[in-house]
C-alpha cells in the first residue's frame, strides 16, 4: 500500500502522519482522519497468514508510520481472547456468524480496543509526547467496558467513559461501574447515547488548558486507531471459508452487520477498498432505522423519536463513521463539511442521486424491531442451537431477507449473556428475579457457557456512581484533570 498522510474528512489542509492521527483521535476541524488511496496491498497474500500475521500485515499497512507493529499486536492480543483465532466463523444453517465476542468483555469492542492502547502508547512515544493522554469516550453499551479494561493502568494515559444513564443493559453497567483501575473514570449522562456522544465532541472543540499536563484523545471509532483493527476480521472470516473449500480465491462474499455508529460496516468497506473481494455489505439497523432510511433514500434525517429498544448498542441517531464512507465515495472535503454542517444546524442533508447509486452499488440495507428479534432468536435457537444475542439476531433477520448467490456472514456483536433477560424470554425462559439470576437460568436451560468475565461480575464492588446532566460534561472533565493534576 502507497503510504500517505492521513487527512481530515473536512480539509485537505488539515493532515497528519497515522501515528499523531492514532493520538489525536478527532482532526482539529472536527473532521475524521482518512486515507483516499488503499491501492498495492497484497491482499491475496495476507490471507495465508494466522489471524496475528493478518492482524500485522493489515495493521501495518493501514498504520504505516508505526514502529515494531509485530510487538504491538502480539502484545495487544496475546492471551486476552479465548482462542488466538480471535474471531471465529460458524456454520449456522445456510448462513456463517463471525462471532464477534470471544475476548475479555465478551463484544467486539474488545477486538480493537485490545490493540488501539498499545497503539496511543506506541504514538506517544514515537511522537515525543510528555503530556498524558486523557482519553474520551462516549458509550451505547460495549465500547465502554472494552475501552476501560483496555486502559486500564496503562502508564501514561486516563480515560473518561460517559455513557447515557437508563441507556445501557444491566450487564453492561454493571462491566463499568465495577471496573478498577486507578486511570480509569465512569460517568452516566441524564440523556440518550445522541446526548452523550455530542458532548465529548464539544468537548474535544473546546479542549483543555494549555500546559495543563494532559492532552485529549478518543477510544471511539472516530479515532483511526479504533476503526483500524476492525478490518481485520473481515479478512479473517473470508480466510476461514477459503480453507474450508467453501469459495475459492476471488469469490465474493456478503457481510450482513448490525451497526448504529457506522464503525463496524465501514470497516468491511475498508477490507473491500484494500483488494478483499467483499460484495455487498448489508446495514442492519432497530427501530432506530436512520441508517436504513439514509441508504434507501439518501437523506439522513436524524430528526426522529428515539427508541430505547433490546439491542441499546445500536440505539443511535447520529451515525459519526458515515462521514467516512461520504468522503471515501465523493472525496470532496467542502462536500462532505458541507453535509455535516446541515446536519449540525437543520439536523438532516441529501446526497446527490449520483452518490446515491453509489450507496446502492455497495450496500445493502434493512430494519428490525424488538418483537421480530426476539422471533429470531428464539426460531434459531429452536432450529439450529444456536443463541445469539439481540444485535446479532436485528442483522440474522435482515439477512432472512436479504437474497444472495454469495456466502452470507452475519457479524455477530456480543454475547448472549450482556443481554440475558431479553435472551432468554425470547427462547421461553422465566425472567424473574435479578440480571444473574437470568443468567444462570439462561445457562441451565441453554448449556451455553456463560463468559468468566460475566459470571464473575456480581461478586464486584460498584466504583463508580456518578451520574450528571449533558450540560455538566465538560465540567467535569476539567474537574478530573485539576484533580489528576
Amino acid at each position: 500500500m502507497i503510504s500517505m498522510k492521513y487527512q481530515s474528512t473536512r480539509s485537505a489542509a488539515v493532515s497528519a502522519s497515522s501515528t499523531a492521527a492514532v493520538l489525536q483521535g478527532l482532526a482539529d476541524d472536527g473532521g475524521l482522519f482518512i486515507i483516499k488511496n488503499f491501492g498495492g496491498f497484497d491482499w491475496q497474500g495476507t490471507l495465508s497468514l494466522n489471524t496475528f500475521g493478518m492482524a500485522e500485515k493489515i495493521l501495518g499497512a493501514l498504520l504505516p508510520d508505526f514502529d515494531a507493529m509485530p510487538e504491538l499486536v502480539q502484545r495487544a492480543y496475546t492471551g486476552k481472547f479465548e482462542t488466538d483465532e480471535l474471531t471465529p466463523l460458524v456454520k449456522v444453517g445456510e448462513r456463517y456468524v463471525l462471532e464477534l465476542f470471544r475476548g475479555p468483555t465478551s463484544a467486539f469492542k474488545d477486538v480493537a480496543l485490545s490493540m488501539l492502547p498499545q497503539l496511543i502508547t506506541a504514538a506517544r512515544a514515537q511522537e515525543g509526547v510528555t503530556d498524558e493522554i486523557l482519553i474520551l469516550t462516549a458509550t451505547s453499551g460495549d465500547t465502554g467496558k472494552a475501552a476501560l479494561a483496555g486502559f486500564c493502568d496503562v502508564p501514561g494515559t486516563k480515560i473518561i467513559v460517559f455513557y447515557p444513564d437508563e441507556g445501557v443493559s444491566k450487564v453492561q453497567k454493571a462491566q463499568m461501574v465495577t471496573q478498577e483501575g486507578e486511570n480509569v473514570c465512569v460517568c452516566a449522562v441524564r440523556g440518550n447515547f445522541d446526548d452523550t456522544q455530542t458532548g465529548v465532541k464539544k468537548i474535544f472543540a473546546a479542549g483543555v488548558p494549555k500546559n495543563c499536563g494532559v492532552r485529549l484523545s478518543s477510544a471511539n471509532s472516530i479515532n483511526i486507531g479504533r476503526l483500524a483493527p476492525q478490518v481485520v476480521y473481515y479478512f479473517k472470516a473470508y480466510a476461514d471459508l477459503l480453507h474450508s473449500g467453501r469459495i475459492q480465491t476471488g469469490d465474493a462474499v456478503d457481510y450482513v452487520v448490525p451497526t448504529g455508529n457506522f464503525g463496524d460496516i465501514l470497516a468491511g468497506y475498508l477490507a473491500k477498498r484494500m483488494g478483499l473481494p467483499v460484495g455487498r455489505l448489508v446495514c442492519a439497523s432497530n427501530r432506530n432505522d436512520v441508517l436504513t432510511d439514509f441508504l434507501r433514500t439518501g437523506t439522513y434525517d436524524r430528526r426522529r423519536p428515539f427508541y430505547k429498544t433490546l439491542s441499546p448498542s445500536m440505539d443511535i441517531l447520529v451515525s459519526s463513521n458515515l462521514e467516512r464512507l461520504l468522503y471515501l465515495l465523493c472525496e470532496n472535503e467542502e462536500e462532505v463539511a458541507g453535509y455535516m454542517r446541515h446536519l449540525n444546524e437543520d439536523g438532516a442533508y441529501t446526497v446527490p442521486a449520483a452518490m446515491r447509486e453509489k450507496l446502492h452499488e455497495e450496500f445493502g440495507f434493512g430494519c428490525c424491531d424488538d418483537a421480530q428479534t426476539k422471533e429470531t432468536i428464539g426460531r434459531v435457537w429452536k432450529e439450529h442451537g444456536y443463541l445469539m444475542d439481540t444485535h446479532t439476531a436485528v442483522a440474522w433477520k435482515v439477512a432472512e431477507g436479504y437474497r444472495s448467490n454469495a456466502p452470507v456472514v452475519v457479524l455477530s456483536t456480543a454475547s448472549p449473556y450482556k443481554f440475558p433477560a431479553a435472551v432468554l424470554s425470547a427462547i421461553g425462559g422465566d425472567t424473574d428475579g435479578d440480571e444473574f439470576e437470568i443468567m444462570a437460568r439462561l445457562h441451565e436451560m441453554t448449556g451455553v457457557p456463560v463468559p468468566q468475565g460475566l459470571a464473575t461480575l456480581q461478586s464486584k464492588a460498584v466504583r463508580h456512581t456518578d451520574v450528571i446532566d449533558r450540560e455538566q460534561m465538560q465540567a467535569y472533565v476539567l474537574g478530573k484533570v485539576e484533580k489528576w493534576n
